[in-house]
């Protein structure tokens, strides 16, 4: 995999920087709930006071606002953030990207905009890295553009899935809907030696079987109803009662899942095996997390849901490489093209 040129090698003393961080994060009554990924972006912060920047202007999203929206604006980020950098007078963070229609429409006014607060630019934002936005892709053709310290370390770790992972390579793959990730499938089929498939995903290829190789499950927990508190029994895949629901995968499935996991090199997991959210359904992802942590591997896990099982069961620093990024990691793995990346020159 080509590499983008790294902000190791830029040349920022005396500079004004524009850094496009993915500083999107859950707030609860107007404060910062999880800052994992505001801590993620500090090491290139502080890389760019520590070689002298002049100043150093902090842009990114805030959830999905349709404009200007006070429940998603970014004072309370920037707040943590100055909280956890310390207080300096070079760091200036800029409003909710979103608020400007212009954003997502990767608007050349806006992009010039952003551009002329800064002498150069750098993407550390790899969770929006799929995204052609103004901030994202469209100011990196007017400023010299460089790789975050994050950014880099996230196509680093998802290339080794690409380029000859060691064996035996195990996927995992959850979630809702195979559409979705039906590409990713492909690409981890023909990559991966074995790919262990859950959640309403496995459902779906059970009904509409793909044209890819893949193992479902053999047992689930089926519910009545769905509701966290519905009538439900571990039944065989293949004899879900009529109109009942397939929530979690059952204690077959998950040894064996876990007995997979056990023998690789390599893993790979996004997406739950189940409605995790739910205590009564959480079991299956939840023996998947720990199949993953205690493997005697490289381990890479991706996707929102994923890393918040690992979180909830206190593994998340047993994994060699969780990924801020959930709809970048599977369009790279996929083997697309991601715009935020490919507008920054090769190293």
């Amino acid at each position: 995999m080509t590499q983008p040129r790294s902000v190791r090698d830029a040349d920022v003393e005396g500079r004004r920087v524009l850094v496009r961080a993915d500083l999107n994060v859950p707030l609860e009554e107007g404060r910062v709930a999880d800052d994992t990924r505001i801590r993620a972006a500090l090491p290139t912060l502080r890389l760019l006071l520590e070689r002298g920047a002049s100043e150093v202007v902090v842009c990114s999203h805030l959830d999905r606002p349709k404009g200007p929206d006070p429940a998603f604006a970014i004072a309370p980020v920037a707040e943590r953030l100055r909280e956890l950098l310390g207080a300096n007078g070079r760091v200036r963070v800029l409003e909710n990207t979103r608020f400007d229609p212009r954003e997502t429409a990767n608007d050349p006014g806006l992009a010039q905009e952003l551009a002329a607060q800064a002498d150069l630019y750098v993407n550390d934002a790899f969770g929006s890295a799929h995204r052609a936005h103004a901030s994202t892709e469209g100011v990196a053709h007017l400023l010299a553009a460089y790789a975050g310290l994050l950014l880099e370390r996230e196509l680093q770790q998802l290339g080794r899935l690409l380029d000859q992972p060691e064996r035996p390579f195990v996927a995992v793959v959850g979630g809702a809907k195979v559409e979705d990730k039906i590409g990713v499938l492909r690409s981890l089929a023909a990559r991966a030696d074995i790919v262990l498939v859950g959640g309403k995903m496995a459902e779906e290829i059970r009904a509409h079987p793909v044209d890819v190789a893949v193992e479902l499950p053999t047992d689930i927990v089926a519910a009545a109803a769905f509701e966290p508190d519905a009538e439900a029994r571990v039944t065989a895949a293949a004899e879900v009662p009529e109109g009942w629901l397939g929530l979690d995968i059952g204690p077959e499935t998950r040894e064996a899942y876990a007995k997979q996991i056990a023998t690789a090199r390599t893993v790979f997991w996004n997406g739950p095996m189940g409605v995790f959210e739910w205590p009564r359904f959480a079991e299956g992802t939840h023996a998947v997390a720990r199949a993953v942590a205690e493997a005697d591997a490289h381990t890479v896990v991706g996707g929102g849901d994923s890393v918040r099982a690992l979180e909830e069961a206190g593994l998340a620093d047993k994994i060699d490489w969780v990924s801020t990024g959930g709809g970048a990691s599977l369009e790279l793995l996929e083997g697309k093209e991601l715009p935020g990346v490919s507008a920054i020159p090769a190293a």
